[in-house]
């Protein structure tokens, strides 16, 4: 019965394994391009409505892709937005996205798709090249408060790959986790349940680890608290009222986090600590 009981087990970890194989990280874009991709194009438009090819979403992705290739980013920058009204999203959308309303002098905007493009492909050097080519044209130079050294090298690793990808990952080191224990308990062998045991240890701790880099991208990935400045300037306040004290001033495509929300004011912390509120309206959730 023993036996029996971690055979299935086993076997379940392996069934949930194979069911998570199918989903894959979506592809890296080229840097100062657009990121053409059939199968974007495809996925598109078999979501889009039965309505004509010229008006489907797949349609839009290539004419969009041409008319960025030609240089004609206003009309490339219209039709990515009909496809993103159309309830489409990916990291290569929001990439184009971002690449075109660089293209037309739209800095926070870029940024905004930029970061949205990030949260869905955290490891691509492409969107982050282009990112901090963005923010070099903001006017506000925040001095980041430093993180602790190993916090930020557990941040840059969990970076490397997607949400999914680590999810995947982990379920292999479960699985892998299964096999070794069985190794260690039905081996004849006493190298081979040494070995079992140790690589159980291994497997285990691999699992443990990347199911909370998974975790963490997942929640960096929901987190609605990061907003980028929208408008050309705005004044950050003491307090939510337009005759409260200026305490400094913002401008476009500046990083902000918020804390607070009251009645159209959003009280707001920036890179190097600061607090103040500023109207909910000049700003956009990432």
């Amino acid at each position: 019965m023993k036996r029996l009981i971690i055979t299935l087990v086993l076997l379940f970890g392996l069934s949930a394994l194979s069911a998570q194989e199918g989903a894959a990280p979506a592809g890296e874009p080229r840097t100062d391009s657009v990121a053409a991709s059939g199968d974007a194009a495809t996925a598109a438009g078999e979501r889009a409505d039965d309505s004509g090819a010229e008006s489907s979403a797949g349609s839009l992705w290539d004419r969009a892709n041409t008319a960025y290739i030609n240089g004609d980013y206003h009309a490339a920058l219209e039709m990515y937005e009909r496809i993103l009204a159309g309830g489409m999203g990916s990291a290569k959308l929001y990439y184009n996205l971002a690449n075109a309303c660089f293209k037309e002098g739209q800095t926070g905007r870029a940024i905004l798709f930029y970061h949205r493009a990030l949260r869905l492909a955290p490891g691509s050097d492409d969107i982050r090249y282009n990112l901090s080519v963005a923010e070099a044209r903001t006017k506000d130079r925040i001095e980041e408060i430093p993180a602790f050294f190993l916090t930020e090298w557990a941040r840059a690793v969990r970076r490397t790959m997607s949400c999914t990808a680590w999810s995947v990952l982990s379920l292999a080191a479960l699985a892998f986790a299964l096999g070794l224990f069985l190794l260690y308990l039905l081996a004849p062998r006493l190298s081979l349940r040494k070995a079992g045991f140790y690589g159980t240890a291994v497997a285990a701790a691999l699992f443990v680890l990347t199911t909370w880099f998974a975790a963490g991208e997942r929640r960096e990935m929901l987190d609605d608290s990061q907003a980028v400045v929208m408008a050309a300037s705005t004044a950050v306040k003491s307090s939510p009222d337009k005759s409260a004290t200026d305490l400094f001033v913002l401008h476009e495509g500046t990083l902000v986090k918020i804390s607070d929300w009251l009645e159209g004011w959003c009280e707001i912390t920036i890179a190097d600590g600061k607090k103040g509120w500023l109207e909910c309206r000049t700003i956009e959730r990432i």
